[in-house]
């Protein structure tokens, strides 16, 4: 198999933002037609997809050489490793015993009116009762667990294909 037969690393890129744009559409769809509200740690997992499929569309519309391809893989795994340890924490604060969960706190847009961005993350990680509920699974992984095998993946692949696959031949 020769360099030409393997995608390349645009093709890999657009790839990643469509993920990343079906996620966010299922997402959106749960909450809108199936009725899950998202919990803060939901949002900012949203967050972390969103920016995710920013850079991979920005990688690929730039499409650049080994240096810029370089800085793009260094951003998505970045914003993965952001992503997948929120999801992380969101699958522990799912899996603790009834006596450890935490009490529900204030929604997160009461949290980001009323505190500093500081005092509201630090809510979100320590006093999220809401999260710990489990209200959609599938293939008995929360939602979750499924965006924290997302972010490995496209993670993976956004660190792979633009580190280590050639750009496109110029014809």
């Amino acid at each position: 198999m020769s360099i030409t037969d393997q995608p390349s690393r645009r093709a890999w890129n657009l790839l990643g933002f469509a993920a990343c744009a079906l996620l966010i559409a299922y997402a959106l769809y749960t909450q809108h037609i199936g009725g899950l509200e998202p919990c803060p740690l939901c949002t900012l997992q949203r967050l972390a997809v969103i920016g995710l499929g920013v850079v991979f569309l920005v990688a690929a519309l730039h499409d650049p050489k080994r240096l810029g391809a370089r800085v793009y893989a260094a951003l998505l795994g970045a914003i993965a490793l952001a992503g997948a340890g929120v999801s992380a924490w969101h699958v522990r604060l799912q899996h603790l015993p009834a006596s450890e969960t935490p009490s529900c706190g204030p929604g997160l847009d009461y949290m980001l009116e009323v505190f500093p961005l500081t005092e509201t993350l630090k809510l979100v990680f320590t006093a999220s009762g809401e999260c710990a509920s489990v209200d959609w699974s599938f293939l008995g992984l929360g939602m979750p667990a499924w965006v924290l095998i997302c972010m490995a993946l496209l993670g993976s692949v956004g660190v792979l294909a633009n580190w280590f696959t050639a750009a496109a031949a110029s014809p």
